[in-house]
């Protein structure tokens, strides 16, 4: 099979870091196997109930207790985050806690998750029970700034599918998935596209100076454009935080330990997780669609994350219908400026089943 392809981007001075360019996108991917079951998505709704409306979820998050069955009900666009994640010993772990599998080793010991996209072919993932699989791998790789304070930006993919059967291989699987473009979807019903960025450690200057920053109301900040037309605040407490994390399997310090987000990152408090703002980002455009149209969901979102947000500061979640089913949605700071940006595509999905009941 041939090798995926891969986009380089290099600078008009050489790096001594450009060997990563091949390096990391030659890894090879990981397996990642899960059933696809109710519990996982459950618990998520119940660790958001407190915090969202009671119309975006299904009653049981306010029960807490598991439905009967949940049998063939689609899987909300971004609940795939809190499956098929790598079961790591703690000591396979780095020392802030995160995956090794994609980092591109020392210098770059700090990480950012800037943003990414999501992709749907019809239908999308059902909690059938059945056991999927995740193939997970580098698609491309830039370096970008100066020697000396190089960021790598790694864009990682994710491709999502039931497995064929107990024995199939891990070679059947990748030529089922794994294509050679990113364009392609070969078998694919979930297509994920993360873009984390890997930076130096922090000068003692470069720290003094970002936990400054981070302590003052920012000077400079992206407003929105235009008003939502429909929105949601909230104030995310340590206690979601670490809920998410423990649904993820992730143990970055940023979002566990305020020390480390003083001492190392030179932030105020505990990040709140880009993937999180992106969970309830989603959550609010699919309660939105719900109300507009029976069967209308998400095909395609993509986002960026922009400025950071905080434990204990209120968010405001919101968005905005474009045009041929179309959507605008934004995470506002305390400030008003935009943190995270993204849009959608939607489409009608017959036989879309989702966890919320609308009405008929």
């Amino acid at each position: 099979m041939p090798r995926s392809s891969t986009t380089t981007s290099r600078r008009s001075y050489s790096s001594s870091h450009d060997h990563l360019l091949s390096e990391l996108p030659a890894r090879e991917p990981k397996f990642i196997f899960d059933d696809l079951g109710p519990g996982n998505s459950h618990r998520l709704n119940v660790s958001l109930a407190t915090f969202l409306p009671p119309n975006w979820l299904p009653k049981s998050a306010r029960s807490g207790e598991l439905p009967p069955s949940t049998a063939d009900l689609s899987l909300p666009a971004a609940h795939h985050l809190v499956y098929f994640n790598p079961i790591l010993p703690a000591d396979k772990l780095l020392p802030d806690g995160t995956d090794p599998n994609q980092s591109p080793g020392g210098p770059f010991v700090r990480r950012m998750w800037a943003g990414g996209s999501v992709r749907f072919p019809s239908g999308g993932l059902t909690l059938d029970g059945r056991r999927h699989v995740c193939v997970e791998g580098i698609r491309d790789v830039s370096i970008k700034g100066k020697p000396g304070s190089e960021k790598v930006f790694v864009g990682i993919e994710r491709r999502v599918a039931p497995v064929k059967s107990q024995d199939e291989s891990e070679q059947s699987i990748r030529e089922r998935l794994w294509t050679s473009t990113a364009e392609e979807w070969g078998d694919a019903q979930l297509v994920e596209r993360r873009n984390i960025v890997f930076m130096h450690e922090r000068t003692p200057e470069e720290l003094q100076a970002a936990a400054d920053t981070s302590k003052k109301s920012p000077q400079k900040k992206l407003d929105p454009q235009h008003k939502p037309d429909f929105e949601h605040s909230f104030v995310p407490t340590p206690s979601l935080l670490f809920r998410y994390s423990a649904l993820t399997l992730n143990a970055h310090a940023i979002h566990l330990d305020p020390h480390y987000c003083r001492t190392v990152e030179g932030h105020r408090n505990l990040l709140f997780h880009g993937p999180l703002s992106f969970t309830v980002m989603t959550n609010l455009l699919e309660a939105h669609l719900r109300e507009q149209q029976k069967g209308l969901r998400v095909q395609y979102i993509e986002y960026r994350n922009l400025a950071p947000l905080y434990a204990q500061e209120p968010v405001k979640v919101c968005g905005r219908k474009l045009e041929n089913k179309k959507y605008e949605v934004w995470v506002e700071t305390p400030e008003g400026g935009i943190a995270v940006r993204g849009t959608a595509t939607t489409f009608v999905d017959e036989h879309y089943r989702p966890q919320v009941a609308t009405e008929s």
